[in-house]
């Protein structure tokens, strides 16, 4: 899969949970991401956020750093 197109995809996950507020959106984009993501396509996201995250939201960057923290 395409980073141009996990990016996309993260992004929509981070548009669904927005109107949450970053304290419940953040988390929320994280748990989604652990649970429906098979493996590589988290490894292909964390590396792109390792070659600097350009695309991301803002939400989805940080819910992105929580998954990598969390060894996911």
């Amino acid at each position: 899969m395409s980073p141009d197109h996990l990016i996309y995809m993260a992004n929509q996950i981070g548009t669904f949970f927005k109107s949450q507020g970053p304290d419940k959106a953040v988390p929320g984009i994280t748990e989604h991401i652990k649970k429906f993501w098979d493996p590589r396509m988290r490894s292909a996201i964390l590396a792109h956020l390792d070659a600097g995250g350009s695309g991301l939201q803002p939400d989805v960057r940080a819910a992105v750093e929580a998954l990598k923290i969390q060894g996911s």
